[in-house]
C-alpha cells in the first residue's frame, strides 16, 4: 500500500512557493461545484492556467468533507496503489506581460471564512491588482444563441455602461467563490464577477460557455491566449445538441419557446421561473452532447 505523505502546512491553510517578479497580478477563481453550471467556470480557469506552475496547495484535511468530496482509489491488480485527493491550488502562467494566478479546484465543504482571509492577505503579500470571480448559472437560454455573461463587481464604478448586470437587490445562496471575493475586496483589491448563462437542460460540461469565459477574461486584461481545441470543441457540441434536440420533439419545443423568449423584451425572472418548472415538470431525460468516448463530437472535435 503507498503510504501518502504528510501534509505540513504551518500555520496556514496552505503552502506556497512565492514566484519572483510579479507585477500587478490578477487573481482568477473557479471552483468546481456551486455556481459552476456547465464546468463553465473551471474549465475556463483550466484554460487560463495552461501548464502554469503550481506555486500554492491547500490542505485538503482543513477544507473537505470527505465524505462529500469523496477522494478517489486507484488499483492495480489489486492492489491499492494511490489515493488521489480534493485539491485546491493555485497556478501562475505569464502572458503578454500579465502575471495570472489562477485558483481553482473543489469548492471546500467547511472554513470558507478563514479561506477568504488567508486568500485575501495572500493577495496582499503577492501584490494581486484585480480579482476576477468566474461561475456558470443555469438558465432558461437556448443552446442556439451565443453564451450571454452576467457581470459583478466590488464597486458598481468598476462596471461599464454595457455591462449585463443585476438590476436592484438579488438575494441567492453563496458560494465559496464569493465568500472568498468578498474577504479580497475588503482588503481595497477590486474585484470583478463573470458568470456564463448555461442552458438548464445540457446535462454535461458546456463548452461554449468555457469559451466565453476565457474570451471575456481576455478582453478583460486585454491579453491573447492559444485557444487550442476550445473552438471546434464548442461548435461540434453545438451541432451535437443540434441532432439531440431534433430527435426529442419535448426538447424541440423547449428550445423554440426560449428561442421566442430570447428575442422579446427581456423577460422576468417569474417568467424563466415558470419556464424552467414547466420543462422540469415534463421530466424528458437531459442533453448529454458528448459521444461515447466522452468528448464533443468524437475525439477529434469535429
Amino acid at each position: 500500500m503507498v503510504r501518502e505523505e504528510p501534509y505540513a502546512c504551518g500555520m496556514h491553510l496552505y503552502e506556497l512557493n512565492e514566484p519572483a517578479d510579479l507585477t500587478d497580478p490578477v487573481l482568477i477563481v473557479a471552483f468546481d461545484g456551486w455556481v459552476n453550471a456547465g464546468s463553465a467556470a473551471t474549465g475556463a480557469a483550466e484554460h487560463l492556467a495552461g501548464d502554469g506552475e503550481v506555486i500554492a496547495r491547500f490542505d485538503p484535511d482543513e477544507l473537505y468533507d470527505y465524505r462529500a468530496a469523496r477522494p478517489t482509489a486507484e488499483f492495480e491488480s489489486g492492489v491499492l496503489a494511490s489515493i488521489e485527493w480534493p485539491a485546491l491550488t493555485i497556478r501562475h502562467r505569464s502572458a503578454e506581460g500579465r502575471n495570472l494566478l489562477v485558483l481553482s479546484g473543489v469548492e471546500p465543504n467547511w472554513r470558507w471564512q478563514r479561506l477568504g482571509r488567508e486568500i485575501a492577505d495572500l493577495a496582499i503579500q503577492l501584490g494581486v491588482a484585480e480579482h476576477v470571480s468566474l461561475g456558470g448559472i443555469p438558465w432558461a437560454t437556448p443552446h442556439t444563441h451565443l453564451t450571454s455573461i452576467i457581470e459583478t463587481a466590488s464597486e458598481h464604478e468598476l462596471l461599464e455602461d454595457d455591462a449585463d448586470h443585476p438590476e436592484g437587490t438579488l438575494q441567492a445562496p453563496a458560494s465559496a467563490t464569493s465568500a472568498v471575493e468578498s474577504y479580497v475586496a475588503a482588503l481595497g483589491i477590486p474585484t470583478r464577477g463573470f458568470w456564463a448563462r448555461v442552458p438548464h437542460y445540457v446535462g454535461a460540461a458546456y463548452v461554449p460557455a468555457t469559451v466565453a469565459l476565457v474570451e471575456r477574461v481576455l478582453a478583460h486584461l486585454g491579453i491573447s491566449l492559444p485557444y487550442g481545441t476550445l473552438l471546434n470543441d464548442a461548435a461540434a457540441q453545438r451541432r451535437r445538441l443540434d441532432e439531440l434536440v431534433a430527435e426529442q420533439p419535448e426538447a424541440q419545443a423547449l428550445v423554440e419557446r426560449l428561442e421566442r423568449l430570447a428575442v422579446e423584451d427581456a423577460p422576468s425572472g417569474e417568467d424563466l421561473a415558470t419556464e424552467i418548472e414547466r420543462y422540469l415538470q415534463q421530466q424528458p431525460p437531459e442533453l448529454d452532447p458528448f459521444g461515447d468516448d466522452g468528448e464533443p463530437g468524437g475525439p477529434s472535435g469535429e
